[in-house]
């Protein structure tokens, strides 16, 4: 199961939300090149992922930003960038472009002290955006609790969309990643588990100021728990992706 969309797209243009997605997507592409050998790629990554061991030793600190825009192959890059369109544009309505932006980067480098934190001598590479977009989802968790999100269940070729508020989504989604964290062995590779944890309890500590000057649980009374502009008009039909029914 994984969601597909929410029911309030932003109240304007998300102009930073999307100049993230090009800018990722982008840049996997002219790194496209170093997947055609092994030996390429592990220069690739020697040169701008994340190497724990390297930076606390002092060196290659530019790759705590570099390696928010590196992603291991499409499934990774897909899925990193679909949670972000999801839930980036409501968020970047409430802190405003250039304050999101920060917040964007501030929680990716949350993250990534995060996993140097649990294995500070790792000489593996750590790449991906899910610590930033983890940041961003535990400010959605914040702000929207309550908002619509759809999600797609696929088995086998049976598949089907139900509608469940943001609580329910990103909080099993955190519960899952500390749970997988607490019982993997970060020196085996594979998914970065504590770094989701850190980014989504940094968005949630950076979003606290914004969330308790706009009234904190009185925000949640007069909204609704939901992004405070109207939710698109959705058809649902049970064994399909719902599709967008415009009013006039």
């Amino acid at each position: 199961m994984f969601p597909i969309r929410d029911h309030n797209p932003s109240a304007t243009t998300p102009v930073v939300t999307r100049a993230l997605i090009v800018a990722n997507v982008a840049i996997f592409l002219l790194g496209l090149p170093a997947f055609q050998s092994d030996a390429a790629l592990a220069r690739f990554y020697a040169d701008w992922a994340l190497i724990p061991a390297r930076v606390t030793a002092g060196h290659g600190l530019e790759t705590f930003v570099t390696s928010m825009f590196l992603h291991g192959g499409w499934l990774h890059l897909l899925g990193n960038m679909l949670f972000l369109w999801i839930f980036g544009d409501n968020l970047e309505d409430a802190f405003g472009r250039v304050r999101f932006l920060a917040f964007y980067l501030l929680c990716g480098l949350a993250a990534a002290g995060c996993q140097i934190a649990i294995d500070p001598g790792s000489r593996l590479p750590m790449i991906g955006a899910s610590g930033a977009i983890a940041g961003v989802m535990g400010g959605y968790l914040l702000l929207f609790p309550r908002a619509r999100i759809d999600l797609l269940f696929v088995f086998l070729v049976f598949f089907r969309v139900f509608v469940v508020p943001a609580w329910a989504v990103l909080g099993l989604w955190f519960v899952l990643q500390a749970v997988e964290g607490a019982f993997s062995d970060p020196a085996q590779g594979g998914v970065a588990y504590s770094a989701h944890v850190g980014g989504f309890v940094a968005g949630v500590v950076l979003t606290l100021p914004v969330w308790l000057w706009r009234g904190g649980p009185a925000l949640w009374r007069a909204t609704g728990g939901q992004p405070p502009h109207p939710a698109a008009a959705y058809v649902l039909r049970p064994s399909t992706i719902p599709r967008v029914r415009r009013r006039r």
